[in-house]
């Protein structure tokens, strides 16, 4: 039998025990534990072996657009201007440093996972209970279990009380699960594997014992371990365009400087020359300045993010949110509140919608939508009275709101209860607690016993089942005795639970001795049945919008969840992740991790499309279902709070963690931190990645015609034998100052006007848009034209040559600077977006300016970059040539603006 294949919850704990060798009161003989060791090992996850930060460091250089920037400094230092062959240089190191911070605080999931297996487990060993460090468990040993545990492997149960343990972490399920040590069947799901426990979950209720079936690697925690590690680590869009991007510049830089090259041997040039030539065409071309912007714009995107309460741990996750297709989200805490709230009170023959939401205990309750008074209603107030003070729980108030210490069921019972105004205090003076039955699986259902004047009175909270079996009796409004309507009291609970509610019910038994102490037997029969309270997680009402906005966006919303699939789909409609209607079923909504199983890989695709509610899935099938949707092209953005999301964060196009519910794996794991733990920040995240997308691609549009005009420049030149206008250095200066001063400010610029209400940028797609390479074309050919035009101007007027290079510096320069405001919005006008909406760029220009007047003026510049000072016509005819860029830009923006407009209606 291979013993990483059994299933262990459909054995019988009998058989277990052959198979280990051991038994419930020894436990493993103290002279085996060596061979044991030899043949399982350790109870410790296993390590991925990773790169070196050396290899880590090196590969940051990998990229196509540090090979351009590596070209472009060694053409400059075979011009021997060192000054500018470091800058490049220090641009290279400075991404690279960045990169591998990066990466490097990336490589903790494994950790983190691995040190929660660094605790003590209490075993019988020799039929002696000792304490031993987990990592040295073995199967077959025996496990106590108590409240406050970690559980230190996977254990199948031979022995419970009242046990209960938080599988969240693990299985996405929100409450804690009871447990019991019956078989079953071999299909079952593994948050329904109620007779197991395992490794990393953490024990809130009773007691119990169990035998190590599974360590390390072969435990479910280590199953993850392994996907995470083999998960995919893909591209972003971003990285996947530029890389595109760059290669074509590669090959169309290298093609123009051979064309140079093969000009100039036909011209008869000296090599020297043709060399210079080739060289300074390749510098003119490259946009030495796009990392360093790529990098800060990521950066203020990063710093614009975190105000909205998502903290970015990798920079390309900024934008792979803007191109987010699919969100996956978890249901819990991040598209509801949390916060169990009872929304429905039904007395004999009436029921009571409850209004308000979360644990604060303020709200109305209506009847028809009728506001009504609950002190005139004897038998609601016996129904509340009944959740207060059969409960254990506390609500507390803090600086945050409101919390429940204790049960979340029982807390959405003192919050409905007190809505009314009454104390808790001051019920517990009139009715004080004598005795209680606590809540056991077994019963299913919690009593207390209380003093009330001359007589006791006990009440009693539990299954609708449960207590409908041992109630003789009802109360009606005015709290005398009727016949129990058994049939109406299901009808009333089926209808409940076909909107995703869980209710509870409650019931009291009167004695009129003076009982002390309250047993099984007092609650076998004879009890008054009071009534139900139906509660619910409610959605989150800025989650709603958000989902409404994400539609708009064209992104679709998909619900993976631990909970069961009526509840998830109910919560789904009310989300409006799904439609909703009455007249439909619920479960058919939404697909199961059993049915998932039961699909061939292709209805298993078209599932993972089709459906938006998937509830009760493992990690492996998460896994699955993000590839699958990557398959077609969808860029997917995961949401997760337990070591069970791990593996499909990490694989997703941009995994995020919840920041207050979140295990330190997923936190590792992920691209992104939420720190409200709240869907409405995924969607604010995604429209602050479309505006970074967006104003990267504004400082492309903004670069490139510059690099083109300069390469431009130089070819035509070295075909035509013409005097070259602009010098390397010259050419240096207008690269490096205006990346720094002019085209880094676009990434300052705000979102632009209905960015949620356009489709997200297809992967297929090409960083550039044809009407954007349209645009580039246009702004090249208008700029080549203005620069041969000044230059030629300066010489007809008798300039000499500095002055008449000097003048097509300006130009350049200054048509950058017109070219700015114009690419400050895709589609919208200057006046539209406000001239000073962004006050970076206009201190920019200002600086920019400035310089161009120092290299202008300043001797020491003119000697350097063989500049001379210009008179006032030449400053005339650069700025009235801005001036008519900048307006024939404008129209053709307005031109396609009226095309794509008229395409919509």
């Amino acid at each position: 039998m291979d013993h990483n294949k059994i299933n262990w919850h459909h054995f019988e704990c009998g058989e277990i025990f052959s198979i280990l060798g051991t038994n419930p009161s020894g436990g493993i003989r103290g002279s085996k534990l060596d061979e044991l060791r030899k043949k399982y090992g350790y109870n410790s996850l296993s390590k991925k072996k990773s790169e070196s930060l050396l290899l880590l460091f090196l590969n940051q250089f990998n990229q196509p657009l540090v090979y351009i920037l590596l070209i472009a400094a060694i053409g400059v230092g075979l011009l021997q201007e060192w000054v500018e062959m470091w800058a490049i240089i220090g641009v290279v190191l400075v991404n690279a440093i960045v990169g591998f911070v990066q990466e490097s605080k990336a490589k903790k999931a494994i950790e983190a996972l691995s040190a929660n297996l660094n605790e003590q487990a209490t075993v019988i060993r020799d039929s002696k209970e000792i304490k031993v460090p987990a990592s040295e468990l073995i199967p077959g040993d025996i496990v106590s279990l108590q409240s406050g545990d970690r559980v230190p492997a996977d254990l199948r149960l031979f022995k419970c009380r009242d046990l209960q343990v938080t599988e969240a972490a693990l299985t996405g399920e929100s409450l804690p699960v009871e447990k019991q040590t019956d078989v079953l069947p071999a299909q079952t799901t593994l948050a329904d594997r109620t007779n197991m426990v395992y490794s990393s979950t953490l024990v809130t209720y009773g007691t119990g014992s169990g035998i190590v079936v599974e360590i390390g690697d072969n435990t479910e925690i280590g199953k993850i371990n392994q996907m995470i590690s083999s998960a995919d680590i893909l591209d972003t869009p971003l990285t996947q365009k530029i890389n595109k991007f760059s290669h074509l510049m590669v090959w169309i830089i290298l093609g123009l400087a051979g064309l140079t090259i093969v000009a100039g041997l036909l011209r008869g040039l000296p090599l020297n020359q043709i060399f210079i030539e080739a060289v300074a065409l390749a510098v003119g071309s490259i946009p030495e300045g796009l990392p360093a912007v790529i990098t800060i714009t990521l950066a203020i995107g990063v710093s614009r993010m975190a105000s909205r309460k998502a903290i970015i741990r990798k920079l390309p996750a900024v934008e792979t949110l803007g191109s987010t297709t699919v969100i996956c989200s978890d249901k819990t805490g991040t598209l509801t509140q949390n916060e169990m709230t009872v929304q429905y009170i039904q007395s004999y023959k009436t029921t009571v919608n409850v209004l308000g939401t979360g644990y604060q205990p303020e709200g109305e309750f209506l009847v028809d939508g009728i506001e009504i008074n609950v002190n005139e209603n004897p038998l609601l107030e016996n129904i509340l009275r009944c959740g207060l003070l059969c409960n254990d729980s506390k609500l507390v108030k803090n600086e945050e709101g409101w919390f429940v210490e204790g049960d979340p069921t029982e807390g959405a019972l003192l919050s409905s209860a007190l809505k009314t105004g009454v104390t808790l205090s001051d019920l517990e003076k009139e009715y004080p607690r004598i005795d209680t039955i606590p809540f056991e699986s077994e019963y299913q259902y919690m009593a207390t016993l209380h003093s009330s004047g001359d007589k006791t009175i006990a009440y009693v909270k539990g299954s609708v089942e449960k207590l409908l079996s041992v109630c003789d009796t009802a109360l009606s409004e005015n709290n005398e005795k009727v016949d129990l309507d058994e049939e109406y009291v299901k009808n009333k609970v089926d209808s409940f639970a076909t909107k995703g509610l869980r209710v509870l019910a409650f019931a009291c038994k009167e004695f009129d001795d003076d009982k002390k102490e309250i047993s099984h037997d007092d609650i076998r029969s004879g009890l008054q049945f009071l009534g139900l309270q139906a509660m619910i997680d409610p959605p989150r009402p800025e989650a709603i919008t958000a989902i409404a906005t994400s539609h708009d966006a064209q992104i679709s919303v998909k619900m993976i969840t631990g909970d069961h699939v009526g509840t998830a789909v109910a919560i789904a409609e009310k989300l409006g992740i799904i439609e909703e209607d009455e007249n439909s079923n619920l479960i058919e909504k939404g697909i199961t991790g059993v049915e998932l199983d039961s699909l061939s890989a292709k209805e298993f695709d078209s599932a993972s499309r089709d459906y938006n509610v998937f509830a009760r899935v493992s990690p492996s099938q998460k896994l699955a279902l993000v590839k699958s949707l990557q398959e077609y092209d969808e860029i997917v953005a995961m949401t997760g709070d337990g070591v069970n999301d791990a593996p499909a964060l990490r694989q997703a196009n941009i995994g995020i963690a919840m920041g207050i519910a979140g295990t330190d794996v997923t936190k590792e794991t992920a691209d992104m931190v939420l720190t409200d733990d709240n869907f409405a920040s995924i969607e604010a995240a995604v429209e602050e990645g479309r505006g970074v997308f967006d104003n990267l691609i504004k400082f492309i549009s903004w670069t490139l015609p510059t690099n083109i005009t300069e390469g431009s420049v130089i070819l035509i030149t070295a075909l035509f034998g013409m005097t070259l206008p602009l010098l390397p250095l010259q050419i240096l200066w207008i690269n490096m100052t205006t990346s720094i001063f002019l085209g880094a400010t676009l990434a300052f610029e705000k979102k632009e006007p209905g960015i949620m209400n356009r489709p997200p940028v297809q992967p297929g797609n090409s960083v550039l848009s044809q009407s954007t390479v349209i645009s580039i074309l246009l702004k090249s050919a208008l700029l080549l034209l203005a620069v041969f035009g000044i230059f030629e101007l300066a010489l007809n007027n008798g300039a000499g040559i500095d002055t008449a290079r000097t003048s097509a510096v300006n130009m350049i320069v200054f048509g950058e600077i017109f070219y700015l405001f114009a690419a400050r919005s895709l589609k919208y006008s200057l006046f539209k977006i406000g001239f000073f909406s962004n006050v970076y760029l206009i201190y920019g220009v200002l600086i920019m300016i400035l310089l161009q007047i120092g290299i202008t003026y300043i001797p020491v510049m003119n000697t350097v970059f063989e500049t001379t000072p210009m008179g006032l016509k030449p400053w005339i005819a650069i700025i009235g040539a801005g001036f008519a860029l900048y307006g024939i830009i404008e129209l053709e923006k307005s031109i396609r603006r009226w095309r794509e407009d008229k395409v919509l209606e």
